[in-house]
């Protein structure tokens, strides 16, 4: 029986290693440190339970009041009588000849669902944990991002797209809708690219006191940074983030240098900034992209960061070896020897019966033009027919029997 986590424990004491206890080592071994255990799981549970209050996501962000449900279910079924008795649409439909304005149904849509189908991706790449922890809230402000990429393309910032560094090498176009007279900060966080520091962001922008909706006129407390994610890390999460202010804020304590090119000066920590200026500040809009490692960087890590190129591997663990058994059931015999054999011999078996095949002075011996349908003596074994045919379509250890046209089709 398997748990939700982590293995069972076998009941009883075998003589021998069993499969099943083989297994459990495994898992074991592979999932300790990833997955909770089935105890730890109800623990939790039991907590949440106990005080739901406590543990349930805060909603941090702009209210906004809406109109009863009745009052929203009789505006739609209105407008779709509207369009029911208009006979023109019908036909201009029928004969694919309706236009539709776009730009309309997005603003619809904004004003709508819109908000919360942005918190529900948000969610989902799990930007409300990692930057507000358990928070969260509605993008009632809708951004409008875009990087200049060359005199006559854009790149866009949607809700997730990738963009590439050298697309954003310099800060983009920021637009939204403000009310007059209105302050505003924007922020531009990874949380995925603190070289320094895995417990923080790295702060790639930090606008403050912007009026209204004119980036130029905030003050820059940490000028613009591109993305920069190493070699071997993936993608790295780009959020911008924008906060309403309640009124002028003094963000003396977050200005950087002007250029901030020290990386351990851009440690940053969203949720330990909102928890200080949460009462003069609320989150309004949200937007973000993802960006990977292009050739663009190795110029920026030497020349303006002045220090070399992080590269990252992953280091895979040696693959589980089960002990040998002595009566292997439902093995093939030398498939399963040659798993407990020294790698370097099996190699040298194969070199060597590669070279017995090769004239010093003439061409190679063609393959067979099909190996797979050339007959096997009846008289052998199951696992020596096996290993024929293996041997004659360059499958497993016998792929170097075959190099480059050699090679069977």
């Amino acid at each position: 029986m398997w748990s939700a986590g982590r293995p069972l424990a076998l009941l009883g004491k075998a003589r021998t290693p069993s499969l099943q206890a083989t297994r459990t080592k495994w898992w074991r071994k592979i999932i300790h440190n990833v997955y909770p255990s089935m105890q730890e799981r109800l623990a939790e549970m039991d907590q949440t339970r106990s005080d739901p209050e406590l543990h349930a996501p805060v909603n941090i962000g702009l209210s906004k009041g809406s109109p009863p449900r009745l009052e929203q279910i009789k505006s739609r079924l209105d407008c779709i009588a509207e369009i029911r008795k208009n006979k023109m649409i019908e036909k201009e439909a029928r004969k694919g000849e309706l236009k539709i304005d776009l730009d309309k149904v997005q603003a619809e849509w904004e004003g709508g669902a819109g908000p919360h189908h942005h918190r529900v991706l948000a969610q989902h790449y799990g930007i409300f944990t990692h930057l507000f922890g358990n928070a969260y809230f509605v993008p009632r402000v809708s951004l409008n991002i875009a990087y200049d990429y060359d005199e006559n393309s854009v790149s866009p910032v949607y809700r997730g797209n990738t963009i590439k560094p050298k697309e954003a090498s310099s800060a983009p176009n920021v637009q939204y809708h403000s009310e007059p007279n209105t302050l505003w900060t924007l922020i531009l966080t990874n949380p995925d690219g603190n070289l320094m520091d895995n417990d923080l962001e790295c702060l790639h922008w930090f606008v403050g006191n912007i009026k209204e909706s004119d980036i130029s006129t905030g003050e820059v407390m940490c000028d613009y940074l591109q993305p920069f994610p190493p070699r071997g890390t993936g993608y790295h999460r780009m959020v911008f983030v924008l906060y309403k202010q309640h009124g002028r804020i003094d963000f003396s304590k977050y200005k950087r240098e002007q250029p901030c090119l020290s990386l351990s000066e851009r440690n940053f920590s969203t949720l330990d900034m909102y928890r200080e200026l949460q009462d003069v500040l609320t989150p309004a809009g949200l937007s973000w992209f993802q960006s990977d490692w292009d050739s663009s960087l190795t110029d920026l890590f030497h020349n303006t960061l002045n220090m070399r190129e992080p590269v990252y591997e992953y280091d895979f663990p040696k693959p589980y070896l089960a002990p040998q058994k002595l009566f292997p059931h439902r093995r093939q015999f030398n498939t399963y020897m040659d798993r407990h054999r020294d790698p370097k011999q099996v190699s040298k078996e194969i070199l060597l019966e590669r070279l017995k095949k090769l004239h010093p002075f003439g061409p190679e011996a063609p393959p067979l033009p099909f190996p797979a349908a050339q007959p096997i003596h009846p008289d052998l074994t199951s696992w020596e027919r096996r290993d024929v045919k293996r041997r004659r379509i360059g499958l497993g250890k016998y792929q170097d029997l075959f190099r480059g046209s050699n090679r069977p089709a």
